[in-house]
């Protein structure tokens, strides 16, 4: 069974048909999809997905574009979110600088916010990171020390060394449909490095489809050409890195293991 460890299936280009989205994911060996939220006014709908599909689960999150529009947002409302059965994560969250629509200080507290309640609900992070490195990692770092919690790296584009942080921190990496464009060589060399029980595959989807959809909405069923690629990377078989990968998201996010699909 192949997971895709993020998508956004309220999003237009896949919400309009979400079920033969869905349908044909599953055709193409997709068995378990994370539903990603980026704004607090689709909480009720990545949930009411989840609870409709039982192979869907969900996430609860501000993105970090969304920060200025939810700079009110407390810890009490998140963690109260994180108690339905189907959420299984918190995010997404984080920091980008690369577009800056919103204030990089709201990003930041927004973030600690994020990090806090996984901490103490133990759902993990799922984190975005762009033209950011050097703040991601340090409130990353700095978090931790004051107690540990389990986050994701979600859509990794970093540079080795960042990567080589989030590894230290006890992080998981996921790779999207980006490490099949011919112009990441560094993701690529990265991704043949990476510790076999720490990476996931994603779609982003509708974003980035992967070679060879490039072009086309994405749909999280072309997680299966990601994760095709990337074995071939690492020089194994596909079905080994699916099993992996399935493996691998199970053990981070544990709450699915009471909503898993059979």
């Amino acid at each position: 069974m192949l997971i895709d460890s993020h998508c956004h299936l309220e999003y237009k280009g896949l919400v309009e048909d979400q079920q033969a989205v869905l349908e044909r994911a599953r055709a193409a060996g997709v068995g378990g999809f994370l539903n990603i939220s980026t704004r607090r006014s689709e909480w009720d709908q990545v949930v009411a997905t989840a609870e409709r599909e039982s192979d869907v689960w969900a996430s609860v999150g501000i993105h970090p574009h969304e920060a200025d529009q939810h700079a009110g947002l407390d810890a009490v409302a998140l963690r109260e979110a994180t108690r339905h059965p189907r959420v299984i994560a918190i995010g997404e969250t984080g920091l980008d600088y690369y577009y800056d629509k919103s204030d990089r200080a709201v990003q930041q507290a927004l973030f600690r916010i994020h990090i806090g309640v996984a901490r103490e609900t133990g759902l993990p992070v799922i984190v975005h990171t762009r033209d950011a490195e050097e703040d991601t990692a340090a409130i990353l770092t700095d978090e931790m020390a004051k107690g540990t919690f389990p986050a994701l790296i979600h859509c990794f584009t970093a540079s080795a060394t960042f990567a080589r942080t989030a590894l230290d921190l006890g992080l998981t990496i996921s790779l999207s449909g980006i490490v099949t464009f011919k112009n990441a060589r560094e993701l690529q060399e990265i991704a043949r490095e990476l510790p076999e029980d720490r990476l996931l595959v994603e779609t982003d989807a509708p974003f980035l489809a992967p070679v060879p959809h490039r072009g086309r909405t994405c749909e999280p069923a072309f997680v299966a050409s990601t994760a095709a690629f990337v074995a071939q990377l690492r020089g194994i078989g596909t079905e080994a890195l699916c099993e992996a990968t399935s493996r691998n998201f199970h053990a981070l996010f544990t709450k699915a293991a009471g909503g898993a699909p059979a």
